[in-house]
């Protein structure tokens, strides 16, 4: 599936400043991009915005029927209400397509996506936290994702348990495909059991929903299956219960070190070790969007002076679970 121009009342602008045909997607918050603003989004690092090429990126096709979705209903609005917001008193005026990435686009972008200067927010005492989580739990039962969205946005847990189940459950059982690949973004827990004792695979696989099934499985290995993709050029097939590949290490010395490493890796806490594991995440992760950089013939027009950074600018950031959690299959 395509992400096009294919509806005559919607035309498809990049969120941040209105330039045609964006070519790339900022995951977490649904929107899509052009590619100068993306090279600011590339700055924030994966916990702030998690981006991806809509032509060079590996995209399974919900994700991509997501990203349209949200797109085409309003996520931006979501990121932007106060400025669309008569009300608010907030006045702020958009870049445009042909501004300077730095420090018009920059100066935006951080304000949108890091400090959520515009971001909706709820009225005064009007929602506790516990009411959207609520409200989550019964949105996702339904094809309402930008709903589910909004709430995540104002601070819903993807991971709260009302009636013995998560979200990711109540999704699972009614076949919602697109609100399990929202919960999935959000961080959700794809190994929690339900007071039955069942995973959201084996939910949806009890109520007939095998492909989702197949799809909830796939997703709760995403970060070893990067991690294969990126060593071994191919994923597990899940379906034949094949969930992991090992490298061959041709090189004696090479192999013997990475047993030695393995090793030391047994020994330090599961703290560390998801840190550890995050952290290679987001640098693979970083060597794959450099690649699908580097593919754009236009790139260099406009950004050969500045270098895209890898670790975050606030360091203190280090220390928050970056992007999503790691799986127990891990």
């Amino acid at each position: 599936m395509d992400i096009t121009n294919n509806s005559e009342d919607f035309t498809l602008t990049c969120a941040d400043c209105g330039a045609s045909d964006p070519g790339w997607a900022s995951l977490n918050h649904c929107v899509l991009i052009c590619s100068e603003c993306s090279f600011v989004h590339r700055n924030l690092s994966r916990h702030i915005s998690q981006i991806r090429s809509l032509t060079g990126g590996i995209w399974h096709t919900n994700q991509l029927k997501l990203i349209n979705y949200l797109y085409k209903n309003g996520s931006n609005n979501i990121w932007e209400h106060s400025l669309i917001d008569s009300h608010s008193g907030r006045v702020k005026k958009k870049p445009v397509s042909n501004d300077p990435i730095i420090p018009k686009k920059e100066a935006f972008i951080n304000d949108k996506y890091v400090r959520l200067l515009y971001a909706i927010r709820p009225a005064k005492d009007e929602f506790t936290v516990d009411d959207l989580n609520k409200q989550l739990w019964s949105s996702v039962r339904t094809g309402h994702v930008i709903t589910a969205l909004r709430l995540l946005a104002l601070g819903a847990s993807p991971d709260f348990v009302d009636q013995g189940n998560t979200p990711l459950h109540i999704a699972a059982k009614n076949g919602q495909d697109l609100q399990v690949e929202l919960l999935w973004i959000y961080g959700a827990d794809f190994s929690c059991k339900n007071s039955c004792g069942q995973t959201p695979a084996e939910v949806a696989k009890k109520e007939g929903h095998l492909e989702l099934s197949e799809r909830i499985i796939e997703l709760s290995f995403d970060v070893s299956d990067h991690f294969s993709l990126f060593l071994c050029g191919r994923k597990p097939s899940h379906k034949d219960n094949q969930h992991f590949l090992i490298p061959d290490l041709v090189d004696p010395f090479i192999s013997e070190r990475m047993h030695n490493l393995g090793k030391q890796v047994h020994l330090i806490s599961d703290l560390l070790f998801e840190r550890l594991v995050q952290d290679v995440y987001d640098e693979v992760d970083r060597r794959e969007i450099e690649l699908q950089w580097s593919a754009l013939t236009n790139s260099q027009i406009r950004m050969h002076k500045h270098v895209a950074i890898f670790l975050p600018v606030k360091f203190f950031l280090f220390g928050i679970i970056r992007g999503r959690g790691t799986p127990s299959c891990l």
